[in-house]
């Protein structure tokens, strides 16, 4: 048995040493059929078919991929050392050691592509770089990567190492339309290739493997540096720099020309698409594969955005010492990117004609750092969030709060002195109105709608500040990632956030609580037409409807923003719904506007790329009227839609601070019209509310966790209590208000309004035993006796309106079949008014054929 098993095994050996050795013969032997490409393909790049960006028709060309490829060939002495150095310690350490290929590096690619199935590792060295750049198709495939192998391993036969590190630096695709180190480094240093320094070089080498993400005039600069000192930092550990040099290349700084783009629209936006086209599909495939990218651009509406932009961000440089701004256009019903412009004139100077050698001055047009950078504060703008977080709450808009100056640190007096040596008098935190304006009582209405800082931060904290972080990040805000981070600043803007987020997040508001997500791209077609990628609509509802349609109440209420930004300001449009908040930071160095109708989302910004301040005006004059100008364009080209109104609230049941009756928690109603006591009787628009004076800041009266849920049994347990309650209980003093038992209540009960006393109605003319036709005119009239004299009729057809009267002799009539209430069982109903609003019913079935 044993040697049966010993010969099985010998034989399975022999034969799959035989196996191997036929395989392996036939790889060579396909391998030496391979043909190699005539040497003089790599001295003509090929450029495959070229991917082009449409806007949103698919008609309009907003950037050929390759047109105007801009590529010099030089030698290889006419490259400097350190390029070629940077390009071999990033790229291909082994260069100089391997035949073309390395064996380690083939083996990892084949587990992992046998792993995965989908061929995507391929452990290239620079040879194989070459290859697959000059002569190979960008396919995923076995067969492709086989022939890279051999072809690589063919080449190093036949010309040296340096002609095709030659090759590869004359090949590298270095962004844009620049490819070859001598282009690129004229675009980008305007020097030969053979003049670049160090940390030039270290730039250049940290391009190729992807030119779109880490481009100089994009918007991962700090990745780019992180790669630059990768490449140094490979450099030394292979020898090629010295410990000096490497010290010293890490902390020089090294200035980019301004890009020049030629043959393209809406750069800002195309730059933007193309790096998520390039990290979805990877370089290889958009740059050889002929993709048709049709994209959410409105290309008319981005021509109007870059020229308000351009025009009032000229005005602001002179007005306002202001030298960037932006502007982002979304239809918040898809979420569809419309127009997008990331600084004041892409193709302008970054150091205008007539800048002083301060730095102020200067910006980076190219980078898309209005709309896409989030490290801007928003000022005033973050307040909506904050807002619709109280409503969610049970807050309301007649909410009051008192507007005093307060110290909101819990660790400081009221006065802003420290109460324990663990906290610094600079940490005590008593903020200031924008005007410095106190104007003691005010409603949640008026406060957003005027911008109003005091009461804004005490909304905040009964909103709380990690509910309303967690509001905006479910509306779009993802660049607040900490809440532990955050105070009660948060709702002056405190956080950094980007104007794309912000615009989008507001569009939540527009859309009544349903977020649509920042799209950029309808659909991506290859070359032979089949779609790889097409807009599916991600509809979430992230805030309740009634929260939403509450903020857009507000910020579009004209009349509630009025006493400060007057009748008539550029957030006003007298046609259309239009909502609209400002915001600026504390030091102005920021000024935003976001604004948006039912079906169109737009936000702007102004300031200044290094962060210097800008002169001390409020968003309302620097960015204000640049958005009121796009906006007023944009929404001639879209049909007018209201926002519909949040419903009614039963103010019955809320506590008196949630519905406006800030003098205290106790109160008296009496009829309008006797002047008594209030009954149930009494109809409710002629009670009349009186406070019984006894006045407290809101958390006496509320508990900030359960608004709806009655006066706390202990408000001084609360950490902010006293901090309000002091300035609070001082402004009583001050304006001699009396509090206690009510002066002048009534002590008897209304005596109008009684049951007795409503009026008795008849209906008279039509009777309820004939039938009448269905087109039959039908004439009536009311009598009615009681004590006070009838002043109104209404009618109702099955409970449907149909007309009112108020002149003797309350004549009505009407076709039965003009109605839209008319049934196969028909009641008419009518309800009368006295001169003192007490009311009657009358009620007859007709009979209606």
């Amino acid at each position: 048995m044993k040697r049966h098993h010993r010969e099985k095994i010998r034989h399975g050996v022999i034969f799959g040493a035989g196996f191997g050795f036929l395989v392996s013969g036939l790889f060579l032997l396909w391998a030496a059929t391979l043909p190699m490409p005539d040497l003089k393909t790599f001295e003509e790049r090929r450029v495959e078919q070229s991917t082009k960006l449409y806007d949103r028709t698919g008609e309009i060309l907003l950037y050929d991929l390759h047109q105007n490829v801009r590529r010099t060939v030089v030698p290889f002495g006419d490259i400097s050392r350190h390029l070629k150095n940077a390009t071999i310690a990033i790229e291909d350490a082994e260069f100089y050691e391997h035949r073309g290929v390395k064996p380690t590096a083939i083996i990892r690619a084949i587990l992992v592509n046998l792993g995965t199935l989908n061929f995507s590792q391929g452990g290239s060295t620079i040879t194989q770089q070459v290859v697959k750049n000059s002569i190979l198709t960008p396919k995923k495939e076995i067969s492709r990567k086989l022939k890279e192998w051999v072809l690589s391993v063919k080449l190093e036969g036949i010309i040296s190492k340096d002609e095709i590190l030659g090759l590869y630096l004359n090949e590298a695709p270095y962004g844009g339309n620049l490819y070859g180190a001598e282009e690129a480094s004229r675009a980008f240093f305007g020097k030969s290739a053979k003049d670049l320094s160090l940390v030039e070089s270290a730039y250049l080498a940290s391009l190729p493997q992807a030119p779109t993400y880490y481009s100089p005039y994009g918007n991962n600069a700090a990745r780019l540096e992180e790669r630059k000192n990768l490449v140094l930092s490979r450099m030394h550990e292979l020898g090629f720099i010295s410990d000096d040099e490497y010290t010293a290349a890490k902390e020089e700084k090294v200035s980019f020309l301004p890009q020049a783009v030629q043959g393209i629209r809406a750069p800002h936006f195309v730059f933007f698409v193309r790096e998520y086209l390039e990290q979805k599909y990877g370089k290889e495939l958009l740059e050889k594969s002929g993709l048709k990218v049709i994209t959410t651009l409105d290309a008319t509406l981005e021509e109007t955005a870059e020229k308000v932009v351009r025009e009032y961000g000229d005005e602001n440089v002179e007005k306002y010492n202001a030298h960037n701004a932006g502007l982002v256009a979304i239809d918040p019903k898809t979420g569809h990117i419309l127009a997008m412009v990331g600084s004041r004139d892409y193709f302008g100077k970054s150091e205008p004609e007539g800048c002083a050698s301060g730095v102020s001055c200067a910006f980076d047009p190219q980078v898309n750092t209005a709309a896409l950078t989030p490290g801007r504060q928003p000022g005033s703008a973050f307040k909506p969030f904050v807002y619709a977080t109280a409503f969610m709450k049970g807050f309301t808009p007649k909410t009051v709060v008192l507007d005093l100056k307060t110290q909101f640190h819990s660790g400081c007096d009221t006065n802003g002195k420290p109460l324990f040596p663990s906290v610094k008098e600079d940490e005590c935190y008593m903020p200031e109105n924008y005007d410095h304006i106190y104007r003691g009582p005010v409603t949640f209405r008026d406060a957003l709608a005027q911008s109003i800082n005091i009461p804004a931060i005490k909304v905040l904290y009964l909103a709380g500040i990690k509910e309303s972080l967690a509001t905006a990040k479910k509306m779009g805000i993802s660049s607040l990632k900490d809440p532990d981070r955050y105070g009660l600043t948060l709702v002056l803007g405190g956080g950094e956030v980007s104007l794309l987020e912000m615009t989008s997040a507001y569009g939540v508001f527009a859309n009544e609580g349903v977020r649509n997500p920042p799209i950029a791209i309808l659909r991506v077609e290859d070359s032979e037409g089949r779609v790889l990628e097409e807009f599916a609509q991600r509809s979430e509802r992230v805030i309740p409807e009634e929260a939403a349609l509450l903020i857009s109440d507000v910020l579009s209420d004209n009349e509630a923003r009025t006493p400060a930004f007057g009748e008539q300001s550029f957030l006003y449009f007298p046609d259309r719904d239009v909502a609209a908040k400002t915001g600026t930071t504390n030091d102005y160095r920021d000024a935003w506007i976001v604004g948006y109708a039912p079906n169109l989302a737009v936000g702007a910004w102004v300031g200044n790329n290094d962060n210097s301040p800008m002169e001390k005006k409020v968003a309302g004059f620097i960015v204000a009227p640049l958005w009121h100008a796009f906006m007023g364009e944009a929404l001639k080209t879209l049909p007018p839609e209201s926002f519909r109104k949040p419903r009614e609230i039963d103010e019955r049941d809320l506590p008196p601070m949630l519905r406006g009756q800030w003098l205290g928690g106790e109160s008296y109603f009496t009829d309008k019209i006797s002047g008594k006591l209030a009954t149930e009787y009494t109809p409710e628009e002629l009670r009349v509310e009186h406070a019984i004076a006894n006045v407290h800041s809101i958390l006496f009266w509320i508990h900030k966790n359960a608004p709806l849920g009655g006066r706390p049994e202990h408000p001084e347990d609360d950490p902010q209590f006293i901090l309000w309650e002091t300035p609070v209980r001082k402004w009583v003093a001050e304006q001699g208000i009396r509090e206690g038992t009510p002066i002048g209540m009534p002590k008897e009960y209304d005596s109008v309004h009684r049951p007795e006393y409503a009026p008795r109605l008849s209906i008279e003319g039509i009777r309820s035993d004939i039938s009448y036709g269905a087109t039959q005119k039908m004439t009536f009239t009311v009598k009615s006796s009681g004590a006070y004299p009838l002043a109104r009729v209404d009618v109702f057809l099955n409970n449907v309106y149909v007309g009112s009267s108020k002149v003797k002799p309350f004549a009505f009539s009407f076709v039965p079949n003009d109605t839209e209430a008319l049934g196969d069982e028909n009641v008419l109903k009518i309800a009368g008014y006295d001169s003192v609003m007490n009311m009657g019913e009358a009620a007859l079935p007709l009979q209606i054929r």
